[in-house]
């Protein structure tokens, strides 16, 4: 992260929120409540919902189109919170005003548009951001930091599950839903990003909804490692958890376990130990084997809101001229895993491969 150190020398960046639907009152409250912003106004079509929030923030403008917003008030920047298919139409109408852009997650609703933002915001020198605010929450800035480390040693394997008994969305089905969530935490954590060579997805739908209610997303990095995705609209039990398995140790994130969020493992089998065997009896088949029994550590974390992180690295950028974290080639890299599994899935649907086994192979897109 580069936060700026001293805000006290900035005067305070103005900004509209666009969307005042499900996420877009937690964007408009840390706004109101941090040094580095001024909310100006709130945009939404239903002018009674965008009154209800400004009357909880501060009483900034209410404004009813994005035409009045961009013409007649003097803002920095635009946050949108709106549905997926309409983030393109507004980031662009934003961007060509000249305007800064921080977009929740998704950053499109395809890559066609996403490309175009992010080719938008380049040309017209703003920033683009994702809101992927799980990428600013204490466990997950401490993963990228000890993977940044080589605490974990070389990175073998990545298993996530996202699952819970939740609302069947009617625009996205469960990967969209749920998905980019754990692909923004790759993209962020692992040194050199979310870079694929082959994407794999099953998905059901016991439901009879007409998309995928449960589903599996398996993914080859350039790196080697193998990543696998299970989410869930269906389950009974709310599970978030990552495991990330290194040649020298494995780390859990247990993010609805408070009191110990990340655990660290120094136990798993010695790979070391195991090439030693194989070079010495090179022809010997089921070699005996070897595991290493170490300690196990929780590190400590810092308590903050990721909003409020997030929107403070939105300043940062837009004042250092440096791009964020999670910039819009980050969104976009995830965009195009996205797709890559929504055509998986309609391969298999429509028969035209129906291996077992059957991949995308994408291009690098880092």
């Amino acid at each position: 992260m580069s936060i700026a150190a001293d805000i006290s020398v900035y005067p305070a960046l103005r900004v509209a929120v666009v969307g005042a639907g499900y996420w877009g009152p937690n964007l408009a409250r840390n706004f109101a409540m941090s040094t580095e912003w001024e909310l100006v106004a709130i945009c939404d079509l239903d002018l009674e919902r965008a009154q209800g929030l400004a009357r909880k923030t501060g009483n900034p403008a209410v404004v009813g189109s994005l035409d009045e917003l961009l013409a007649d008030y003097d803002i920095d920047a635009v946050a949108i919170a709106t549905p997926a298919h309409t983030h393109h139409k507004i980031a662009m109408q934003a961007i060509t005003a000249g305007k800064h852009v921080v977009v929740e997650k998704p950053l499109a609703d395809n890559s066609a548009h996403g490309t175009q933002m992010v080719q938008a915001a380049a040309n017209a020198g703003t920033i683009l951001m994702a809101d992927h605010t799980y990428c600013y929450t204490p466990a997950v800035l401490k993963i990228r930091e000890l993977l940044a480390a080589g605490e974990l040693g070389e990175l073998l394997y990545i298993d996530s599950t996202r699952i819970n008994l939740g609302l069947v969305q009617p625009d996205v089905d469960v990967f969209w839903d749920l998905a980019p969530h754990d692909l923004s935490i790759l993209d962020f954590v692992i040194p050199g990003g979310l870079n694929t060579r082959t994407v794999t997805a099953l998905g059901s739908d016991p439901l009879h909804a007409g998309k995928s209610c449960v589903g599996y997303l398996s993914m080859e990095l350039e790196s080697g490692i193998l990543a696998h995705i299970n989410v869930n609209w269906l389950s009974p039990t709310k599970i978030r958890q990552m495991v990330i398995g290194g040649s020298k140790k494995t780390l859990v994130w247990d993010d609805l376990n408070p009191q110990q969020r990340l655990t660290v493992f120094d136990r798993g089998v010695d790979l070391d130990r195991q090439k030693m065997i194989r070079s010495d009896a090179e022809d010997r088949k089921g070699a005996t084997i070897s595991y290493r029994l170490g300690d196990t550590w929780s590190p400590a974390l810092s308590e903050f809101e990721p909003l409020g992180l997030m929107i403070s690295e939105f300043a940062a950028s837009i004042r250092g001229s440096h791009q964020p974290p999670t910039d819009g080639l980050s969104a976009l890299r995830v965009l195009k895993v996205l797709e890559a599994a929504n055509d998986s899935l309609a391969q298999r649907s429509h028969g035209e491969k129906t291996n077992n086994s059957q991949t995308l192979v994408m291009e690098n897109q880092r």
